[in-house]
């Protein structure tokens, strides 16, 4: 995580102290570990595939994507605390209908939970049925409407164009690739909007294991989401009153261009610039 902060420039902002204290982030996936770099992060755990109520990750992915978000020493924002809602199997499969009632329930509690922030990186494949992926895009704009900033992975289906997956190609949320992986989605969507918005490392990346409070490299725009999203809650811890559009507008404002890809993104996260550290 090191390599990945410094390539994003995530340097001053540690510097003058933030670490995404009082940003609570949801996070949908395979579950969680309870991994002592975790040790009271989660505020609340549903597993909507095996109805268990104790914590546990029997693939691994949602484990590595929370150590990314918040792990003590090596998270974006290790001050961050995570709601996690477990809609994917031991395999990284899941139902709609379960990344359906995990979002409602979202949508129903996020005051309680006082949820600023929603890591999804799940993408639906893109043979999936046009009406539940509707259903999820719906949804995830309603989060949004409501002041939770939504960050979700293009999916690994590229390199070619219209290769961003649900529900990445939504108008509103924050769309993520992986600048450093060549399997990542991209745009432009259907309606030809461009998509990845952000750009971040997502090759071997560093993260938490779900065995023996271990380590693991993973890669993908699955690990290039939770690096934005944590990001974005140092932002929110600095300026808490900011709105999802207006998170959406600095980051466009900020990110590090490159000029050969212009016009199939903004550019690469620039932690510092995006929380006006310079």
């Amino acid at each position: 995580m090191d390599q990945a902060k410094q390539a994003i420039n995530a340097v001053k902002v540690y510097k003058n102290g933030l670490s995404g204290k009082n940003v609570n982030i949801a996070i949908l996936d395979t579950g969680v570990y309870g991994h002592e770099l975790l040790n009271d992060k989660i505020v609340c755990f549903n597993d909507y595939v095996g109805g268990k109520t104790k914590i546990y990750d029997d693939n691994g992915h949602g484990t590595h994507v929370a150590g990314i978000i918040c792990a003590d020493r090596i998270g974006m924002a290790e001050n961050a605390r995570i709601a996690v809602f477990k809609v994917l199997d031991q395999f990284g499969m899941g139902k709609t209908g379960d990344s359906l009632r995990a979002l409602e329930w979202i949508k129903r509690n996020h005051k309680k939970y006082d949820i600023k922030i929603l890591n999804f990186s799940v993408g639906y494949l893109p043979d999936s049925k046009l009406t539940e992926k509707q259903k999820i895009l719906d949804v995830i704009d309603e989060l949004w409407n409501l002041g939770i900033v939504v960050v979700a992975a293009a999916g690994n289906y590229g390199p070619g164009p219209f290769s961003v997956t649900v529900p990445g190609i939504s108008r509103k949320i924050i769309t993520v690739g992986s600048y450093d992986d060549f399997r990542s989605g991209r745009g432009p969507t259907g309606c030809c909007i461009v998509k990845p918005e952000v750009l971040a490392p997502g090759s071997e990346i560093l993260s938490l294991s779900n065995r023996n409070n271990g380590f693991v490299r993973k890669s993908g725009t699955s690990m290039a989401t939770p690096i934005v999203a944590g990001a974005i809650a140092l932002l929110l811890e600095r300026y808490p009153k900011m709105k999802p559009e207006e998170v959406k507008l600095r980051l466009y404002n900020t990110c590090k261009r490159i000029p050969s890809q212009k016009d199939r993104n903004w550019g690469i996260v620039d932690v510092d610039k995006l929380l006006g550290i310079i």
